[in-house]
């Protein structure tokens, strides 16, 4: 069981495992935290992980689900709004969600389809991934053009 004090760390420690795995895949050099102006008037807003170029902007997600199977409400309302400060950048920027892969006995889909299911109608062109850090893999549950 975690505690909640161990929720940063575990949460940074999947942002720079996901960091790793885009510049190992792409062959390109990417950035945690770097801020890009949102809104109107704008305002900079940190992303958890931008290629260097700028064109491909990665929130992540490092969420399970509850010990006894349940939903994790108020995290999906923090990745809506991951969604929500993506959906400010322009269309010419690949925006990506990536979220752990969460499994549990009494459910037949990870949190990652489970989140892309429930949400996808939200999400107009952010993919939605989902990375297994133990076996550094990473699939796409959903995408939209």
């Amino acid at each position: 069981m975690n505690t909640n004090s161990e929720n940063p760390r575990r949460g940074k420690a999947f942002q720079e495992a996901v960091k790793e795995w885009f510049e190992t895949s792409k062959q390109q050099p990417y950035e945690l935290e770097r801020p890009i102006p949102i809104g109107n008037p704008s305002k900079p807003h940190k992303f958890d992980i931008v290629e260097a170029n700028g064109k491909v902007v990665i929130e992540c997600k490092c969420y399970t689900w509850t010990e006894s199977g349940n939903v994790p409400s108020a995290k999906m309302g923090f990745t809506n709004e991951a969604a929500f400060y993506l959906s400010f950048l322009p269309d010419t920027i690949e925006k990506i969600i990536v979220m752990s892969r969460s499994t549990h006995p009494r459910r037949n889909e990870t949190l990652a389809e489970y989140y892309y299911r429930t949400n996808h109608h939200l999400l107009k062109n952010i993919t939605v991934m989902e990375y297994d850090v133990g076996e550094k893999k990473m699939r796409i549950i959903g995408e939209k053009k």
